[in-house]
Order: structure tokens, then sequence, then C-alpha cells
């Protein structure tokens, strides 16, 4: 027999895990698969800000996060450039100037724990959870996904049927083949390995949390202080790099590759790696960037990596899943309430996803040319945009850690946007030629100038999250000028007043 529900959510990590209850919050029933039992292993330490202080608090979990006594990170550190220095970057300092009275942070978190916190919280607010079960198949019916097909733990199929369907499957993406064609970026094509240490030195004072990524001739290793006994180590190579991992193995190969890095290696000096449990095996992950051309149909949607998937050098995935997975949900929530066309609600989806992603791919191609070996054969292969000199490089990263700005300041926002065209500036006068995909350096400097306009915070949803506390919020504009804008609890989509203009 049918289990009938308004939505479905096939998988249960911070993607789908967030679609499911912001929808559950807005009465919606909702059931969602997940083939594993939590807590399960998943790589994926390092969160952004824009995740703890504005998704994780509009869910309600941002004080049981903050009681899990995850460590906190307050920014960034990097071995990058030509400089063979570090240098630092700190999350309030970028977004404040260093003048906010309150922290900005994130935190390293193990995603078995962080992840378990997340689908918890959905089962509090209603959704019904079946673990154990894997989606087989979509069901369409007259030019509609109306459903799928699951298999329970002992292999028993179900037809579980509902108007709506997101697929927040990760990589293998359920419903991916069924609404568009994955497009593989011709740069972004890497290859990961990765393992765990017990312990590792740390850095002094508020950078003693901070994720480090250094950059070294075969790639880039990054360094994440999980806890004081537990670090995670991964290496990020060219995939031509395959054939020496199967042939030394993973431990050995990412042996090598710390050991050509002389700054990770000194952090690990002496230090042992994990040999037991599940974090005792050293794995190998493809690390090939893509986006999938058509992220919603009827009936269904895509969020995650299910739809998109982008290098992890700026620690994007739990931002890009919990967002995306916002968004989908409040375009569900506004159909099934009959108040838009799904057109129009799923268009603000799909744009708003898209113009997220967009940054981050932005930014990474102009950060992976601001490494300058010109012997190296994974750096060489990355020489397309003709950027020297550090000032886009700090600009970068300014843009990257204002999306942690959490509570929607006007003048706050002002003074970033100032530092930012004075960086862009700078970024123009080192560009030559042209960007990627056919945009001129002016161009792309304008795009991220209003970009960083409409992304140094999540204002609207960080403001919403106050508002359930504080019973205050101030009115969103639109982020585009035919766009749409959140409801007042933050759960749909609403046209706004006549008169407010977009906030680009």
């Amino acid at each position: 027999m049918p289990v009938e529900a308004d939505a479905i959510v096939i998988g249960g990590g911070p993607a789908g895990a967030t679609a499911a209850t912001v929808m559950a919050m807005d009465g919606r029933r909702v059931v969602l698969i997940e083939r594993e039992r939590f807590p399960r292993y998943h790589v994926g330490e390092s969160l952004l800000p824009a995740t703890v202080q504005g998704v994780c608090r509009f869910l309600g979990v941002d004080r049981e996060i903050a009681r899990a006594g995850f460590t906190r990170k307050f920014g960034a550190t990097f071995r990058w450039g030509p400089s063979e220095e570090p240098w630092h970057v700190g999350f309030a300092e970028a977004v404040f100037g260093g003048h906010s009275g309150r922290p900005v942070f994130a935190y390293q978190v193990e995603r078995s724990k962080f992840d378990a916190i997340l689908l918890a919280n959905a089962r509090r607010h209603g959704v019904r959870v079946r673990a154990g079960w894997r989606a087989v198949e979509a069901i369409a019916e007259g030019g509609r996904v109306s459903g799928v097909i699951a298999r329970d733990a002992v292999g028993r199929a179900t037809e579980l049927r509902a108007p709506w369907v997101v697929d927040a499957s990760g990589q293998a993406g359920v419903l991916a083949t069924k609404l568009g064609r994955r497009d593989y970026d011709p740069f972004f094509r890497n290859i990961a390995v990765f393992g765990y240490f017990a312990g590792g030195r740390r850095q002094a004072g508020p950078r003693r949390g901070n994720v480090m990524s250094a950059a070294f001739r075969d790639g880039w290793i990054w360094y994440i202080p999980l806890a004081d006994g537990l670090t995670s180590v991964g290496a990020v190579v060219r995939p031509e790099e395959a054939a020496t991992i199967r042939r030394i193995g993973a431990p050995a190969a990412l042996a090598r590759y710390i050991a050509a890095c002389p700054i990770v290696a000194a952090q690990l000096a002496g230090v042992a790696r994990v040999a037991r449990g599940a974090l005792g095996e050293t794995r190998v992950m493809k690390d090939y960037s893509y986006s999938t051309r058509t992220l919603w149909t009827g009936g269904a949607a895509l969020v995650g990596d299910a739809a998109m998937f982008i290098d992890p050098l700026f620690s994007s995935g739990v931002h890009l899943a919990t967002y995306s997975g916002l968004l989908a949900a409040r375009a569900i929530n506004t159909c099934l309430a009959g108040e838009l066309d799904e057109a129009r609600a799923f268009g603000e989806f799909a744009r708003r996803y898209r113009r997220e992603f967009a940054m981050f791919y932005e930014f990474l191609f102009a950060f992976y040319e601001a490494h300058l070996d010109d012997t190296s054969a994974f750096w060489t292969a990355r020489k397309m945009l003709g950027i020297r000199g550090a000032a886009p490089r700090e600009a970068l990263v300014r843009l990257l850690a204002g999306l942690g700005q959490a509570e929607g300041e006007p003048g706050a926002m002002a003074g970033v946007l100032r530092s930012l065209e004075r960086q862009m500036d700078a970024m123009r006068a080192t560009m030559a030629g042209r960007a990627p995909g056919g945009v001129r350096a002016r161009e792309l400097r304008q795009r991220l100038r209003t970009q960083a306009r409409e992304r140094l915070s999540l204002h609207a949803l960080s403001e919403t999250a106050g508002a359930r506390r504080t019973g205050r919020a101030r009115t969103p504009r639109p982020l585009f000028t035919d766009g749409l804008v959140p409801s007042a609890d933050g759960l749909r989509w609403r046209v706004p007043r006549s008169g407010s203009g977009a906030s680009r």
C-alpha cells in the first residue's frame, strides 16, 4: 500500500535534514528515507559561520551544537601564494573590521555527531525517518515525479507517494539522472586522500581552532583540528596521482604528501595516524566539481551534493547543503499552500542556489591562480586567469569570511562593501585578459561586488532566526529585481510589498 505524505526526502544528511525540518515546521507531513543508521561516518568537518549562526539557529539546534563540545574556529590559516609564511583571516575582523562586540565563529565537527543532531531535530519536529531504507526508483506519472519506490532493511519494496520529492542523496543523486545531465568541471578535477591523526600541534590563542590550507608542489593539504586528540588531514592532488596511490597504498601516499608540505609535516611530527575504528581507514575520494543542469521539475528538486559539488578548499559543502535545503523547503511549502505557482517559487530557489554556488566557484578560480608554481603539473594546469599579487587573495578571503555576518546590520555591511570595492579595484588592476566563461575582468568585479551585497550575510535567514526568539524581524528585500522574499517566519516565499527594491 502506498504511504501518503506531503513530501518525501531522500537522504538524512545536512541537506535532507534541513529540508525536512523546515517543511515540518510549516506543518507538512514529511517522510525521510536514509539508507544508513546514524551516527555514521562522513567526511567533511569544517563549517562556515553562515551555517552555525544562520541555518542552525533557524532550525533551533544552535544551542545543542554549542553544548556538543565541538572545536570553535574563529578564522582560517593559509600557506598559499608566493609567500612562504602562513597568513590568517579572522571572521570577525573580515566581517566587522574587528569592531564587533560579539564573536563570529564556526565549528570543526565530526560529521557523524553533527549530522545525528540535525536528523534528531527533524524527528522532534515530526519528520518520519525511515533509517535503513533505500530509494531505488522514482515514480513518474503525467510528466511529474509523484513518489519513490523504496526498500526497507530486509529488502521489502514499498511505494511512497507525495506531491513533492527532495533528492538529498549526495553524489549518488538518486533523481539527478531523471532531472538532467551533470556537467563536470574541467578545471576542478582532483582526488583527495585523507585520514585522521591522534593529536597534532595547534596554533596559539584564538587561532587554535583554525583550519589550515597549505599549498605544496603536488596540490594542497587540509589540516583540521577536530579536538585536542584528533586532527583530520587530507591531500588534494591531480587525478593522475591515482595510479601512484593504488601502487603504494593510501596510507603511504598520504604520508608522502605530508612530507612534501613542510608546514603540515611540522604540525604532525611524532604524531601517529589513527589506526582503529571508523576513523582508522585512510580513504581516497574523487573530488570532481559538477553542477546539474536542471535543479527542479514537476514534483522533484535536487539539493546539496545531489545537485552540485565544489572543491572543498573554502569548506563550503555543509553551507551549500543546508542553504539549498532551506530554499527548496520554502518553495515546497509555498506551493503546497497554493500561494504561488511552481515556476515562481522554484525559480527563486534555483536562482539563489546557483548564485551561491557560482560565488564559491569564481572565488576558487582566482584563489587557485594566486598560487604561483610554474614547475608543478598540478598548479600549471590551473593557470587560467593570470592573476598576480596578494590583493585578490585578501579580497576573496574577506568575502568568504563575510558569509558569517550574523545579524545583517546595514552599517557593518556598508563597511565591508567599501573595503571590498577597494580590493576589487586592486583585483581589476592585476587581472589580464578574460575570466572564466568569457566574463571580462570589469564584469567579474561588478558581479563579485553585487554578490557581496547579497551574500555577505544570509540576513533574511538570520533575522528570521532572531525574530523567533525576540519577536522582532526586519523586512527583507528581494535579491533580484523580480524576486521574492521570505515570509515573516522564514518558511515560505512571499511577493515583496510594492516599493521594496532589490538589494543589489
